[in-house]
Formats: structure tokens, sequence, C-alpha cells
């Protein structure tokens, strides 16, 4: 009787460590999504001035996408992207501290999006290539 308890109880083991062992698997074989990396782009701001812009867009541990956003002319770093969303080539985030969004195109070489930042009223063009 104490050797089958031991037995299944091994068993339950064994199945537990095969279901971690399948689940780790899965998560190792899933696709790193095109729009992760770092992107640059000029956002023109009006009456000939433009600001340099990067972004930079992380994927989490659960396949979930993070991000912030620099504007190095302005010497502000590290401004938390408040949602993200990546599907079919469309990338579109929101950086709620700031009120800004940004929607945009990836093009079929995934090394530019193309789109628009919507911020105070104003949508100016900021097309983003992809860092090196």
């Amino acid at each position: 009787m104490n050797t089958h308890r031991a037995f299944t109880g091994l068993r339950s083991i064994a199945t537990l460590l095969f279901a971690i062992a399948a689940v780790s698997l899965v998560s190792l074989a899933a696709p790193k999504p095109a729009v992760v990396g770092d992107w640059n782009g000029m956002l023109d701001v009006g009456g000939g001035n433009s600001l340099h812009i990067v972004v930079h867009i992380t994927q989490a541990q659960d396949g979930s996408l993070t991000g912030t956003l620099d504007s190095p002319d302005q010497q502000t770093t590290g401004i938390k992207i408040s949602t993200i969303g990546y599907k079919d080539g469309a990338l579109h985030f929101e950086c709620s501290d700031i009120g800004g969004s940004y929607d945009g195109k990836m093009n079929k070489d995934n090394s530019e999006v193309d789109g628009t930042w919507s911020q105070s009223g104003n949508s100016p063009a900021l097309n983003l290539t992809r860092s090196k």
C-alpha cells in the first residue's frame, strides 16, 4: 500500500515536470514580433523644427509588449509606453504621461513603420526606422 502511494506520488511529480517542460518549450518557440527592437524617427514639430524620437519595444516573458520613448533633443528618456499593440503589421501605442499616441504600419521587410504621432490636437507624420 505504501509502495502504491509512493509510485502514484512519483507519477504525479513526473507529470508535473513534463507539463512544465512542455510549457517552457512552447514559450521558447513563440516567435518574437517583428516590432520588437529600437526605432528612430524625426517628428516635425512645426516652424521648420523637428525632434529626434527613439522608441524601445521589448517583449515580456508572458509575450506581452512593453516599451519606452526617448526624446534626445529634449534630454528626455524612459517615457513609459502605457499601452502597446501590434497585429498584422499595425502598431499602436499610447504614452498616457504625455497625452500622446502613435499609429503606424510596418513595411514588408520589417525595417520601417510609417505612421502618425497624435498629441495636443496635432497629428504629424512620424516614420520610424529600425536601429542597427
